[in-house]
């Protein structure tokens, strides 16, 4: 049962490009087929988080993360009453247009593309939905529901939202011009991200060996929960109390999230849909979670982020993307897929390396320089 305030597919704002209702699936069902289906979210596989894809099997991917997002969303938005099927979209979805080397990859393509607008993750991932995707005879993308698309734009500068508004008048950027607040769904995904990156970022800094156990009573948030699973589990050590101390962590934090939102929504009298957009952020932490969760990102910042082995590969995930937009912008036909056929030609080369994995990123950064950066 839905929620009064929750998204119904039935009173979704429709697709861009219009299309015959599917006879058993809601229209937020048949998003999130596509979305798995898509070329793009195969991608995800090999694209990773902090630590990069030769590091390690068994670090966080983008695809693993998209997974635990997902499942955090759904777990959240049953208590809330809000639509599952909605947040799981919007999770699968949510990094489709990440970069290759994480943020790194991120921030050296917006350097490359700054002429030019810039390169926000966010939007590409919007962009890979709506244009580059191409499976179907009748349009380009995916062509998805409003409401997953407005998940998906989770961040977006005033220009982009700009440029969104007078190619869609009303449509997914508006919100960034009128100061409003997406549906509680991605409410709800944008907090999961920032849940599930916090907690396997812990789990990946340890098996790394450049996060030690120790070092996590600086974080009060896992140090309560540490200390709480060896109070009941005297013997319990290693990775089985790591686990446990997280596990216990995430379980702390979803509930934070559930009565805190329950409480917001009662108190701004939220009674559908319309209401929770007009009305500030409803899904949150309560003031004492966010600050534990706060003191915690500031850690993971100084001691993992900020390390100086994370520092040296990020450092060289950067010159590769640089690397590679040089190289594309001198000799666009060295890019497959009809790439360098495409006008807008920077932005086509920013749409070719976004689309990019770890390791075929470094193998056409060798191929085309003759280096290996890696091993």
């Amino acid at each position: 049962m839905l929620a009064r305030y929750a998204s119904d597919p039935d009173r979704s704002r429709g697709r861009r490009h219009p299309e015959p209702p599917a006879p058993t699936r809601t229209a937020y069902q048949r998003d999130r087929d596509r979305i798995v289906h898509s070329t793009a979210f195969r991608r995800l596989v090999y694209k990773t988080q902090v630590f990069l894809n030769h590091e390690g099997d068994l670090f966080r991917t983008r695809l693993t993360h998209s997974l635990e997002v997902a499942q955090l969303g759904r777990s959240i938005a049953r208590s809330l009453g809000l639509n599952e099927d909605l947040v799981e979209a919007i999770a699968l979805a949510h990094d489709l247009g990440h970069t290759p080397f994480g943020h790194a990859g991120q921030d050296a393509l917006d350097d490359c593309m700054r002429p030019w607008g810039g390169f926000e993750h966010n939007l590409q991932s919007l962009r890979v939905v709506d244009a580059l995707e191409e499976r179907y005879p009748a349009f380009d993308g995916l062509n998805l529901s409003f409401e997953t698309r407005e998940g998906i734009l989770k961040h977006c500068s005033r220009a982009n939202a700009q440029r969104l508004e007078a190619n869609e008048p009303g449509g997914v950027g508006r919100r960034f011009l009128d100061r409003t607040q997406p549906g509680l769904e991605a409410q709800l995904c944008n907090l999961a991200d920032e849940i599930a990156y916090n907690a396997h970022d812990i789990d990946d800094g340890v098996r790394s060996g450049l996060l030690a156990v120790e070092q996590l009573d600086e974080v009060p948030l896992f140090a309560r929960f540490r200390d709480e699973a060896v109070r009941e589990h005297a013997s319990v050590q290693g990775r089985r109390l790591l686990y446990e101390a997280i596990r216990r962590m995430l379980s702390a934090q979803v509930y934070d999230v559930i009565d805190a939102t329950r409480a917001a929504i009662a108190a701004a009298g939220i009674d559908d849909v319309d209401a929770a957009r007009r009305a500030g952020p409803l899904v949150r932490f309560s003031a004492s979670m966010q600050a534990e969760s706060a003191a915690l990102k500031r850690f993971l910042f100084a001691n993992l982020y900020r390390h100086p082995q994370v520092v040296e590969t990020t450092g060289h995930a950067k010159q590769v993307v640089r690397e590679l937009f040089m190289a594309y912008a001198e000799a666009p036909g060295e890019m497959g897929g009809g790439f360098d056929r495409r006008p807008e030609r920077p932005r086509a080369i920013a749409d070719y390396i976004a689309g990019m994995t770890d390791r075929f990123a470094a193998r056409e950064h060798e191929r085309l320089t003759g280096r290996r950066l890696w091993p």
